[in-house]
Protein backbone atom coordinates (compact mmCIF):
# COMPACT_ATOMS: atom_id res chain seq x y z
CA UNK A 1 0.00 0.00 0.00
CA UNK A 2 1.15 3.42 -1.06
CA UNK A 3 1.15 6.30 1.96
CA UNK A 4 0.58 9.76 0.86
CA UNK A 5 0.40 12.67 3.49
CA UNK A 6 -1.43 15.01 0.96
CA UNK A 7 -3.27 15.16 -2.10
CA UNK A 8 -0.62 17.15 -4.51
CA UNK A 9 1.61 13.75 -3.80
CA UNK A 10 -1.03 11.63 -5.18
CA UNK A 11 -0.48 10.87 -8.88
CA UNK A 12 -4.20 11.26 -10.57
CA UNK A 13 -5.41 7.26 -11.50
CA UNK A 14 -7.27 6.16 -14.71
CA UNK A 15 -9.29 4.00 -12.65
CA UNK A 16 -9.60 5.27 -9.28
CA UNK A 17 -12.48 3.26 -7.06
CA UNK A 18 -12.43 5.26 -3.63
CA UNK A 19 -14.02 5.46 -0.32
CA UNK A 20 -13.96 8.29 1.94
CA UNK A 21 -13.77 8.26 6.08
CA UNK A 22 -12.06 8.84 9.15
CA UNK A 23 -12.26 5.10 9.49
CA UNK A 24 -11.29 5.35 13.24
CA UNK A 25 -11.19 1.93 15.14
CA UNK A 26 -11.23 0.33 11.35
CA UNK A 27 -14.08 -1.91 12.96
CA UNK A 28 -15.84 -4.59 11.34
CA UNK A 29 -18.70 -2.12 10.03
CA UNK A 30 -15.26 -0.49 8.22
CA UNK A 31 -13.80 -3.67 7.03
CA UNK A 32 -17.40 -4.16 5.33
CA UNK A 33 -16.94 -1.02 3.08
CA UNK A 34 -13.26 -1.58 2.69
CA UNK A 35 -13.57 -4.69 1.40
CA UNK A 36 -16.34 -3.94 -0.95
CA UNK A 37 -13.63 -1.09 -2.11
CA UNK A 38 -10.99 -3.69 -2.69
CA UNK A 39 -13.05 -6.39 -4.49
CA UNK A 40 -14.66 -3.42 -6.84
CA UNK A 41 -10.69 -2.47 -7.63
CA UNK A 42 -9.74 -6.10 -8.90
CA UNK A 43 -13.37 -6.50 -10.84
CA UNK A 44 -13.10 -3.34 -12.36
CA UNK A 45 -9.10 -3.32 -13.44
CA UNK A 46 -8.89 -0.63 -10.87
CA UNK A 47 -6.69 0.50 -8.03
CA UNK A 48 -8.63 1.40 -4.48
CA UNK A 49 -7.97 4.17 -2.64
CA UNK A 50 -8.94 5.39 0.51
CA UNK A 51 -9.39 9.24 1.53
CA UNK A 52 -9.13 9.66 5.00
CA UNK A 53 -8.40 12.72 7.28
CA UNK A 54 -6.01 14.28 9.82
CA UNK A 55 -6.58 15.44 12.16
CA UNK A 56 -9.83 14.05 12.94
CA UNK A 57 -12.86 16.79 11.27
CA UNK A 58 -14.00 17.02 14.92
CA UNK A 59 -10.98 18.18 16.44
CA UNK A 60 -10.79 21.37 13.74
CA UNK A 61 -14.53 22.45 14.03
CA UNK A 62 -14.55 21.96 18.05
CA UNK A 63 -10.98 22.88 18.91
CA UNK A 64 -12.19 23.38 22.38
CA UNK A 65 -13.88 19.94 22.62
CA UNK A 66 -10.43 17.94 24.41
CA UNK A 67 -12.87 15.03 25.04
CA UNK A 68 -12.52 13.57 21.81
CA UNK A 69 -9.94 10.64 21.44
CA UNK A 70 -8.80 8.36 18.83
CA UNK A 71 -8.99 4.15 18.59
CA UNK A 72 -6.30 4.41 16.18
CA UNK A 73 -2.96 6.61 16.13
CA UNK A 74 -2.50 7.71 12.42
CA UNK A 75 0.14 5.21 11.50
CA UNK A 76 -1.81 2.32 13.47
CA UNK A 77 -4.83 3.18 11.14
CA UNK A 78 -2.50 2.90 8.07
CA UNK A 79 -1.30 -0.64 8.87
CA UNK A 80 -4.87 -2.09 9.48
CA UNK A 81 -5.67 -0.54 6.32
CA UNK A 82 -2.55 -2.45 4.70
CA UNK A 83 -3.49 -5.48 5.77
CA UNK A 84 -7.03 -5.24 4.25
CA UNK A 85 -5.17 -5.12 0.84
CA UNK A 86 -6.05 -1.36 -0.30
CA UNK A 87 -3.75 0.01 -2.69
CA UNK A 88 -3.75 3.97 -1.76
CA UNK A 89 -4.20 5.56 1.28
CA UNK A 90 -4.47 9.20 0.97
CA UNK A 91 -4.52 11.30 4.16
CA UNK A 92 -5.36 14.59 4.03
CA UNK A 93 -4.57 17.25 6.55
CA UNK A 94 -7.53 18.68 7.58
CA UNK A 95 -7.61 22.33 7.93
CA UNK A 96 -10.56 24.73 8.33
CA UNK A 97 -10.20 25.92 4.92
CA UNK A 98 -10.33 22.42 3.57
CA UNK A 99 -13.52 22.05 5.73
CA UNK A 100 -14.80 25.37 3.70
CA UNK A 101 -15.03 24.17 0.24
CA UNK A 102 -18.10 24.44 -1.49
CA UNK A 103 -19.78 20.62 -1.93
CA UNK A 104 -19.33 20.97 -5.90
CA UNK A 105 -16.10 22.25 -5.57
CA UNK A 106 -14.28 19.55 -3.43
CA UNK A 107 -16.11 16.98 -5.88
CA UNK A 108 -14.07 18.45 -8.90
CA UNK A 109 -11.38 19.64 -7.27
CA UNK A 110 -10.18 16.56 -4.60
CA UNK A 111 -12.24 13.64 -6.30
CA UNK A 112 -12.17 14.64 -10.13
CA UNK A 113 -9.13 16.37 -10.37
CA UNK A 114 -6.64 14.88 -8.02
CA UNK A 115 -8.09 11.50 -7.74
CA UNK A 116 -9.59 10.53 -10.89
CA UNK A 117 -12.29 8.64 -9.11
CA UNK A 118 -14.62 6.31 -11.53
CA UNK A 119 -16.19 4.73 -8.87
CA UNK A 120 -16.89 5.45 -5.27
CA UNK A 121 -18.48 3.63 -2.51
CA UNK A 122 -20.14 5.78 0.35
CA UNK A 123 -22.62 5.98 3.10
CA UNK A 124 -26.35 6.66 2.51
CA UNK A 125 -25.39 9.35 5.09
CA UNK A 126 -21.87 10.70 4.24
CA UNK A 127 -21.41 14.11 4.45
CA UNK A 128 -19.14 17.16 2.84
CA UNK A 129 -18.13 20.13 2.11
CA UNK A 130 -18.75 23.69 3.76
CA UNK A 131 -20.88 23.11 6.74
CA UNK A 132 -21.63 19.63 5.70
CA UNK A 133 -23.71 20.25 2.80
CA UNK A 134 -22.79 18.32 0.62
CA UNK A 135 -24.53 14.59 0.22
CA UNK A 136 -24.64 11.26 -1.43
CA UNK A 137 -27.39 13.25 -4.00
CA UNK A 138 -24.80 15.94 -5.10
CA UNK A 139 -22.70 12.89 -5.81
CA UNK A 140 -24.73 10.70 -7.90
CA UNK A 141 -25.41 14.16 -9.75
CA UNK A 142 -21.85 15.08 -10.02
CA UNK A 143 -20.95 11.62 -11.28
CA UNK A 144 -23.45 12.23 -14.11
CA UNK A 145 -21.49 15.30 -14.99
CA UNK A 146 -18.06 13.69 -14.50
CA UNK A 147 -18.47 10.24 -15.37
CA UNK A 148 -17.78 8.53 -12.06
CA UNK A 149 -20.85 6.02 -10.65
CA UNK A 150 -21.42 6.02 -6.77
CA UNK A 151 -22.39 2.52 -4.91
CA UNK A 152 -24.15 3.46 -1.75
CA UNK A 153 -24.20 1.43 1.00
CA UNK A 154 -27.72 1.57 2.41
CA UNK A 155 -28.75 2.08 6.10
CA UNK A 156 -30.00 -1.27 6.89
CA UNK A 157 -26.45 -2.49 5.49
CA UNK A 158 -24.85 -0.35 8.55
CA UNK A 159 -27.63 -0.54 11.01
CA UNK A 160 -26.91 -4.49 10.64
CA UNK A 161 -23.54 -4.33 11.52
CA UNK A 162 -24.32 -2.85 15.05
CA UNK A 163 -20.57 -1.37 15.36
CA UNK A 164 -19.83 2.31 15.55
CA UNK A 165 -16.38 3.85 16.65
CA UNK A 166 -18.50 5.91 19.61
CA UNK A 167 -19.31 2.34 21.19
CA UNK A 168 -16.00 0.98 21.29
CA UNK A 169 -14.57 4.54 22.74
CA UNK A 170 -17.34 4.03 25.38
CA UNK A 171 -16.38 0.60 26.54
CA UNK A 172 -13.02 0.91 26.56
CA UNK A 173 -13.40 3.94 28.16
CA UNK A 174 -15.04 1.58 30.97
CA UNK A 175 -12.42 -0.76 30.53
CA UNK A 176 -14.38 -3.34 28.57
CA UNK A 177 -11.43 -4.11 26.49
CA UNK A 178 -13.28 -7.95 25.61
CA UNK A 179 -16.46 -6.27 23.90
CA UNK A 180 -14.08 -3.64 21.91
CA UNK A 181 -12.11 -5.92 20.93
CA UNK A 182 -15.14 -8.01 19.32
CA UNK A 183 -16.42 -5.03 17.80
CA UNK A 184 -13.14 -4.27 16.41
CA UNK A 185 -12.09 -8.16 14.94
CA UNK A 186 -8.79 -7.59 16.51
CA UNK A 187 -7.39 -6.46 19.72
CA UNK A 188 -6.95 -2.81 21.20
CA UNK A 189 -3.36 -2.07 20.92
CA UNK A 190 -1.05 0.78 22.40
CA UNK A 191 1.95 1.43 21.04
CA UNK A 192 4.96 3.25 22.89
CA UNK A 193 8.43 3.77 24.19
CA UNK A 194 10.14 2.52 27.67
CA UNK A 195 10.71 5.20 29.35
CA UNK A 196 12.18 5.23 33.15
CA UNK A 197 10.02 4.87 36.18
CA UNK A 198 10.62 5.14 40.32
CA UNK A 199 11.31 1.41 40.38
CA UNK A 200 8.98 0.76 42.98
CA UNK A 201 7.89 -2.79 41.47
CA UNK A 202 11.58 -4.11 41.45
CA UNK A 203 11.21 -3.67 44.78
CA UNK A 204 7.86 -6.28 45.77
CA UNK A 205 9.05 -8.58 42.76
CA UNK A 206 6.91 -7.25 39.80
CA UNK A 207 9.00 -4.91 37.82
CA UNK A 208 7.59 -2.81 35.27
CA UNK A 209 7.88 -0.73 32.33
CA UNK A 210 6.83 2.71 31.92
CA UNK A 211 5.12 3.12 28.72
CA UNK A 212 5.20 7.01 26.99
CA UNK A 213 2.52 7.22 24.45
CA UNK A 214 3.57 10.22 22.09
CA UNK A 215 0.10 11.14 20.27
CA UNK A 216 -1.89 13.21 22.79
CA UNK A 217 -4.95 12.24 20.76
CA UNK A 218 -4.82 8.29 21.33
CA UNK A 219 -7.45 6.77 23.57
CA UNK A 220 -6.40 5.43 27.05
CA UNK A 221 -8.58 2.48 28.24
CA UNK A 222 -10.24 2.76 32.16
CA UNK A 223 -7.66 2.46 34.83
CA UNK A 224 -7.42 -0.98 36.46
CA UNK A 225 -5.19 -4.20 35.27
CA UNK A 226 -5.30 -6.18 32.12
CA UNK A 227 -4.10 -9.01 30.71
CA UNK A 228 -2.00 -8.19 27.36
CA UNK A 229 0.56 -9.48 25.18
CA UNK A 230 3.57 -7.48 24.62
CA UNK A 231 5.16 -7.21 21.42
CA UNK A 232 8.90 -6.11 21.22
CA UNK A 233 11.73 -6.12 18.05
CA UNK A 234 14.77 -8.74 19.14
CA UNK A 235 17.10 -6.39 19.92
CA UNK A 236 18.30 -7.59 23.07
CA UNK A 237 19.83 -11.57 23.67
CA UNK A 238 18.04 -13.43 25.87
CA UNK A 239 19.44 -15.33 28.95
CA UNK A 240 17.71 -18.56 28.37
CA UNK A 241 15.39 -19.51 26.81
CA UNK A 242 11.93 -17.57 28.00
CA UNK A 243 8.89 -20.04 28.77
CA UNK A 244 6.55 -16.84 28.70
CA UNK A 245 7.25 -15.69 25.39
CA UNK A 246 4.67 -16.74 23.12
CA UNK A 247 6.25 -16.21 19.40
CA UNK A 248 8.97 -14.97 17.81
CA UNK A 249 7.48 -13.48 13.77
CA UNK A 250 9.31 -13.89 10.55
CA UNK A 251 10.29 -10.25 11.15
CA UNK A 252 12.30 -10.53 14.22
CA UNK A 253 9.28 -9.25 16.67
CA UNK A 254 8.77 -11.43 20.40
CA UNK A 255 5.38 -11.32 21.70
CA UNK A 256 5.35 -12.26 25.49
CA UNK A 257 2.16 -12.17 28.41
CA UNK A 258 2.36 -9.95 30.94
CA UNK A 259 -0.49 -7.93 32.35
CA UNK A 260 -0.96 -3.87 32.57
CA UNK A 261 -1.74 -1.60 34.56
CA UNK A 262 -3.43 2.04 34.28
CA UNK A 263 -3.70 4.50 36.43
CA UNK A 264 -2.55 7.27 39.53
CA UNK A 265 -1.11 4.57 41.91
CA UNK A 266 -3.13 5.60 44.42
CA UNK A 267 -1.32 3.33 47.03
CA UNK A 268 1.53 5.14 47.04
CA UNK A 269 -0.07 8.52 46.78
CA UNK A 270 0.82 9.33 42.82
CA UNK A 271 -0.05 11.99 40.73
CA UNK A 272 0.20 11.47 37.56
CA UNK A 273 -1.85 8.97 35.22
CA UNK A 274 0.87 5.86 34.23
CA UNK A 275 0.83 2.94 31.84
CA UNK A 276 2.76 0.22 33.36
CA UNK A 277 3.49 -3.38 32.44
CA UNK A 278 4.56 -6.01 34.07
CA UNK A 279 5.91 -8.88 31.72
CA UNK A 280 6.18 -11.97 32.80
CA UNK A 281 9.62 -14.02 33.64
CA UNK A 282 11.32 -11.24 31.85
CA UNK A 283 14.55 -9.05 33.55
CA UNK A 284 16.09 -7.15 30.45
CA UNK A 285 16.38 -3.59 30.19
CA UNK A 286 14.89 -2.26 27.57
CA UNK A 287 14.71 1.65 28.31
CA UNK A 288 14.39 3.39 25.20
CA UNK A 289 13.08 0.65 22.91
CA UNK A 290 9.49 0.65 21.81
CA UNK A 291 6.84 -1.83 22.22
CA UNK A 292 2.86 -2.51 21.57
CA UNK A 293 0.53 -4.21 24.42
CA UNK A 294 -2.52 -5.69 22.63
CA UNK A 295 -5.26 -5.36 25.43
CA UNK A 296 -7.15 -8.79 26.22
CA UNK A 297 -9.07 -8.91 29.14
CA UNK A 298 -10.09 -6.39 32.16
CA UNK A 299 -8.92 -8.31 35.23
CA UNK A 300 -9.66 -5.75 38.31
CA UNK A 301 -10.66 -1.66 38.74
CA UNK A 302 -7.37 0.02 40.47
CA UNK A 303 -7.99 0.35 44.14
CA UNK A 304 -6.35 1.87 46.44
CA UNK A 305 -4.25 -0.62 49.18
CA UNK A 306 -3.38 -0.61 52.69
CA UNK A 307 -0.04 -0.52 52.04
CA UNK A 308 2.82 -2.05 49.48
CA UNK A 309 2.91 -5.81 51.29
CA UNK A 310 -1.11 -5.82 50.35
CA UNK A 311 -0.34 -4.57 46.97
CA UNK A 312 2.08 -7.42 46.32
CA UNK A 313 -0.59 -10.17 47.38
CA UNK A 314 -3.27 -8.80 45.11
CA UNK A 315 -0.32 -8.19 42.26
CA UNK A 316 0.46 -11.84 42.71
CA UNK A 317 -3.24 -12.95 42.51
CA UNK A 318 -3.74 -11.06 39.47
CA UNK A 319 -1.01 -12.11 37.48
CA UNK A 320 -2.81 -16.20 38.33
CA UNK A 321 -5.27 -15.04 36.66
CA UNK A 322 -4.06 -13.79 33.71
CA UNK A 323 -2.52 -17.29 33.41
CA UNK A 324 -5.29 -18.76 33.49
CA UNK A 325 -6.93 -16.55 31.18
CA UNK A 326 -4.15 -17.72 28.55
CA UNK A 327 -3.83 -21.37 30.02
CA UNK A 328 -7.61 -21.49 29.06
Amino acid sequence: MKIYHNLSDFKKLDNAIVTIGTFDGVHFGHQKIIKQLVEKAKSDKGESVILTFFPHPRMIIDPENQDLKMINTINEKAEILKGLGVDHLIITPFTRDFSNQLPEDYIKNTLVNNIGTRHIIIGYDHRFGKDRSGNLNDLKAAGIHYGFTVEEIMEQDIHDVAVSSTKIRQALLVGDVSLANDYLGYSFSIFGRVIKGDKIGRTIGFPTANIFVEETYKLIPGDGIYAVTVEMSAEFKEDSESTNRLQTTDSGLRTYKGMAYIGQRPTINGMTRNIEVNIFDFNQEIYGQDIKMNFLKFLRHDVKFTGLEALTVQLQKDKEATLDYFNR
